[in-house]
């Protein structure tokens, strides 16, 4: 199968990603979003008016998100641009993906700007009044660390899942910190020559704007706050859960920054195409519930899913993504779907660079369509695992339109 809309070559961007109590902090998740649109747009010669829908995906609120899109989109300059607002954990990038371009299939709307923000430092607490409570009182939530640390159907941490699925499999603390050297190297890559590949896609040195958005506060030359893992360094540490088998070391960070990524019909995508040669379809999405406190297993599932309504199998794969908050999921994941571990995730990925929820999963598919370009086109795949034991995943094919 192969969608309607495609994704216009260059048509996308990100921002570098910030570990949490960052540069990006106090920066409103959506007033920052709208701002970056509004650059990358410009530098990208795209006319807004091309643009007849939009999708945000985003899992910390912020002030003033029951607005969602279209405050995002009037605040960038694109007041005619509408559309919902969705939040499905890790799995929100994939998501609206599929939301822009089942728009365009539908032939309700030519070309989908395709958004997605999270600030996970500072997450709001949330009240909720409850006046039947002792004295009137009602319950409080720490929106990002209650819903890191509990899920509410099994009461677990997304920690205690990827140990179930390390548990289930065999899967080793010394596994886990060779796939964390081999992604670090990968990501290396990324940064040669002077961030040569992420400057395919992303402006550096990025300008981080004060909370008023009028001056610059200072200026990133990449993704900050990431740490330098050594196998010296990782084989001393201790699993975090007693008995365990994962390691501060082998887990990913919670992170900020947002992404953006347009989809449209063929003619709109020649349009705003960077280079109208190189064509960007969609094949194939595939979602996956697995069982309770398994998340990292969900990749698998929605990997083949994905791959089905492609018709292609993954032996055909000329890249693969996935986002590995544990490296024990990329473990599980290779031996199941029987690609090569030490080729995966080339340039990075979010075990490395970080885990800001909503656009995680864009900036993946972005790196994947522009390794696939590298390569002179081919089959790529993004998977991954979101809260709730849900996954989604991707196929794209990147060609010569010619």
């Amino acid at each position: 199968m192969s969608y309607l809309a495609e994704i216009p070559y260059g048509a996308y961007w990100s921002t570098p990603f910030c570990r949490w109590q960052g540069s990006f902090s106090n920066l409103h998740s959506l007033e920052f979003a709208a701002h970056v649109v509004k650059g990358e747009i410009a530098r990208r010669d795209i006319d807004g008016n091309l643009l007849d829908y939009g999708v945000l995906g985003m899992s910390v609120p912020q002030q003033h998100a029951f607005y969602g899109l279209p405050w995002v989109t009037g605040m960038a300059g694109l007041g005619h641009v509408g559309g919902p607002t969705i939040g499905q954990a890790c799995a929100t990038s994939v998501r609206c993906i599929l939301n822009g371009a089942q728009e365009i299939d539908s032939g309700q709307a030519t070309a989908s700007l395709v958004l997605a923000a999270d600030r996970v430092s500072n997450g709001p607490q949330v009240y909720y009044p409850n006046p039947a409570g002792p004295g009137g009182t009602g319950r409080s939530e720490n929106w990002t660390m209650d819903n890191f640390g509990c899920d509410p159907l099994g009461g677990h941490s997304m920690l205690a899942t990827a140990e179930n699925v390390a548990r289930e499999y065999g899967i080793t603390t010394e596994q886990q910190h060779e796939v964390v050297l081999r992604r670090q190297e990968q990501y290396g890559d990324a940064l040669a020559d002077d961030h040569a590949f992420q400057k395919r896609y992303m402006t550096l040195p990025f300008e981080v704007p004060r909370p008023n958005f009028k001056k610059t506060a200072t200026i990133l030359d990449g993704d900050e706050g990431l740490t330098t893992s050594t196998a010296e360094g990782l084989a001393g540490l201790r699993p975090v859960m007693q008995d365990g088998t994962i390691t501060f070391g082998g887990q990913t960070h919670p992170a900020d920054g947002n992404a953006g990524l347009i989809v449209a019909t063929p003619d709109k995508a020649r349009e705003l195409s960077q280079d109208d040669n190189i064509q960007v379809k969609i094949l194939g999405v595939g979602q996956a519930r697995v069982e309770l406190a398994m998340m990292p297993k969900a990749t698998v599932p929605a990997a083949r899913a994905a791959l089905a309504q492609a018709g292609i199998t993954a032996d055909r794969l000329d890249a693969v993504k996935t986002h590995n908050p544990f490296a024990a999921g990329d473990v599980y994941f290779a031996a199941e779907l029987g690609v090569d571990i030490a080729t995966m995730n080339n340039y990075g990925c979010s075990l490395i660079w970080g885990h800001p929820q909503g656009p995680m999963g864009l900036r993946s598919v972005i790196e994947l369509i522009e390794e696939l370009a590298a390569k002179g086109g081919g089959y790529g795949l993004f998977s991954g695992c979101a809260a709730g034991d849900t996954g989604m995943a991707i196929v794209i094919q990147v060609t010569d339109r010619t």
